[in-house]
């Protein structure tokens, strides 16, 4: 038989995937994938089923049935402090995986270049590479993961086609501030680039630390090309909604390769999402306020355990160090620790360009009491994991 493509050579299946099936396979407190273990709001749950009585079972508009572009916009233009038009700067897609994907297309030809700060998520090298361009890794530095001024410069003078921004970011935690958004915004105007930003965790930000919009900079919303879901925001990773923003020129551009690549959202969630996109900002402060407890939970059980970690700034990861446990990496450790231990982990190393193997990700977008039960199981890391 013929060889399959190459590309596809330069990148792994995606490992938070995997650590979900070892969990399983362990029956191990999932703390790897990002998902909740509790429901979406009860007024959301409704309005799907509604939508479901209500005949919405056929295609919507390709890229976004009005109501939920409506909504979407008025939504987004008290958050981001932008006028926006449903019809020409949005594109709803299948889960902001989508977004980021069709944003990559729209942005970039084969062999262009794409700046990437490492850690990352993993699906952008992946994004980078099926899209033909070429990632250009910037590190960040913790603990506060930030970048080197000059390094990033020197990665735009190589005719950089865009940047990767997620803000806050996965799996680090860190919330770019607005000196740093301002310098980013500059070279991007200086070297003629686009900024691709993932913000699905925008909601996620915790005191004193704030979310600011890079499209709302002077100048940036023509070279800016947003990408967010509602996955996160109202507890519904299984319903897929995501959404591209983005100038007309731009967005004109993304609907083709939207319609291409998925045709469309599925229309009776969208239907149904207009309840949560028109919550009242109430909503919004009782989100952070619970991911606020849960952080503050799941930090002190990893105190209890003596786990070294950086606090995260804003969305719901946190990195800890394992390198004081004397295994060979981090992948044998998650391994380890979701047989032995019941807790399921990413290997740092599926976040990092460079090197990294003392690193593992946890998530706590859990129910606090399924945060307190890890916890009560972490407490044994310590001599079960020393060899």
């Amino acid at each position: 038989m013929p060889d399959i493509a190459l590309r596809l050579n330069q990148f792994t299946e995606s490992v938070i995937r995997e650590m979900t099936r070892i969990a399983n396979t362990h029956n191990a407190i999932n703390l790897s994938q990002g998902f909740p273990d509790f429901d979406p709001p009860a007024e959301l749950v409704e309005a799907g089923k509604k939508a479901l009585d209500n005949g919405f079972h056929q295609y919507a508009v390709t890229w976004g049935a009005p109501g939920f572009r409506q909504a979407l916009a008025q939504k987004q233009k008290q958050w981001m402090g932008l006028e926006l038009d449903p019809d020409s700067n949005i594109v709803v897609t299948c889960g902001g995986t989508e977004a980021m994907m069709t944003a990559m297309m729209t942005a970039c030809n084969p062999g262009d270049k794409v700046i990437v700060f490492s850690p990352f998520y993993e699906n952008y090298g992946a994004d980078t590479i099926l899209s033909g361009a070429q990632p250009v890794y910037v590190p960040l530095y913790p603990p506060e993961f930030n970048f080197d001024p000059d390094e990033l410069r020197k990665a735009f003078e190589q005719g950089v086609k865009a940047l990767v921004l997620c803000n806050p970011s996965n799996p680090a935690g860190k919330v770019f501030t607005l000196e740093e958004l301002q310098y980013i915004a500059d070279l991007a105007q200086e070297f003629d680039a686009f900024v691709i930003t993932d913000e699905v965790y925008e909601h996620i930000v915790y005191e004193p630390y704030k979310h600011i919009y890079i499209a709302g900079l002077p100048g940036m919303f023509d070279r800016t090309i947003s990408t967010s879901s509602l996955s996160k925001t109202y507890s519904i990773t299984g319903w897929r909604l995501g959404y591209v923003i983005a100038s007309e020129a731009v967005i004109n551009g993304a609907k083709k390769v939207h319609d291409f690549l998925t045709v469309g959202a599925a229309a009776p969630l969208q239907e149904a999402a207009i309840t949560a996109l028109n919550f009242p900002k109430t909503y919004y402060e009782e989100l952070l306020a619970g991911y606020t407890r849960r952080r503050e939970i799941f930090l002190s059980c990893l105190d209890m355990a003596e786990l070294k970690y950086t606090t995260p700034q804003g969305a719901y990861y946190v990195l800890v160090d394992i390198s004081d446990f004397g295994f060979k990496n981090d992948t044998e450790f998650c391994r380890w620790m979701a047989k032995e231990i019941g807790v399921a982990a990413v290997p740092g190393s599926s976040f990092f360009h460079e090197p990294v193997t003392h690193l593992v990700r946890f998530h706590f977008a859990k129910q606090e009491s399924t945060l307190r039960a890890a916890g009560e199981r972490l407490l044994k890391i310590r001599k079960a994991g020393s060899i």
